[in-house]
């Protein structure tokens, strides 16, 4: 019997062949056989609103207003934030800004401030 992967969403380890697809039958997850050995090896890449590549320590600023939650007021559009940290989460950065303190932003809601 082949060497199968374990599921990319699940990490079980009972996944097994459909054609070309490996399928896992705990989740129902289907994934190609290519796939599963680029995505994991693929660093992610994070882009601002506009598709500048982002990198640890880069400095943005907010595109549009976000409510915060917990706040009283929303973080408006072009509020700078410097020194972000990328993670690999539902929230792309990890920052802090002056006034708010720690957050957690989408990198959609971003751009980069060219220096």
């Amino acid at each position: 019997m082949a060497d199968l992967p374990p599921c990319p969403a699940c990490a079980s380890s009972l996944s097994y062949e459909d054609g070309a697809l490996l399928v896992c039958p705990e989740c129902g997850h289907e994934w190609a056989r290519d796939a599963a050995a680029s995505h994991d090896d693929a660093p992610r890449v994070h882009r601002d609103a506009v598709g500048n590549v982002l990198a640890d320590g880069d400095a943005v600023t907010v595109v549009k207003d976000l409510k915060v939650k917990g706040a009283s007021s929303a973080l408006k559009a072009g509020t700078k934030v410097r020194q972000i940290r990328l993670v690999d989460e539902d929230h792309d950065i990890d920052c802090r800004i002056d006034g708010f303190g720690p957050m957690k932003l989408k990198s959609e809601f971003v751009k980069k401030v060219q220096a």
